[in-house]
């Protein structure tokens, strides 16, 4: 399974900012996939995360009512829909496929970062 993450960029506190991650190879089915992120300094940490079915979500408190995971398994891709952008936000954004956990061990492939920056 190879995962690609995009749609990083800069915005102001307050913006929205759309990621989305690109998923390939035939291994991918049934994999739930999740969203991390890590900040300069910081341990990476769990952002989001979604079954394979779309059916089961669940985010971090730190977003909850602010962010919104998705996906379209029809065009292997998975989306984070960022609201209410916060400075505490910035982050190296990950995306990754495996268990619908918390945990980053629980994900077995994962994309390179894509890096959002929330400026006030």
């Amino acid at each position: 399974v190879q995962l690609q993450a995009s749609g990083g960029g800069l915005v102001t506190v307050g913006d929205s900012l759309t990621l989305s991650c690109a998923a390939s190879g035939d291994t991918y089915t049934g994999y739930a996939v999740g969203w991390f992120r890590q900040a300069p300094g910081k341990e990476r940490e769990f952002v989001s995360t979604i079954s394979w079915s779309g059916g089961s979500t669940y985010y971090a408190e730190s977003v909850k009512g602010r962010f919104t995971i998705s996906r379209d398994n029809a065009k292997n891709m998975v989306y984070l829909q960022m609201n209410s952008l916060k400075s505490e936000d910035t982050a190296v954004y990950y995306c990754a496929a495996g268990l619908l956990v918390r945990t980053p061990s629980g994900y077995k492939y994962w994309g390179q970062g894509t890096l959002v920056t929330v400026s006030s």
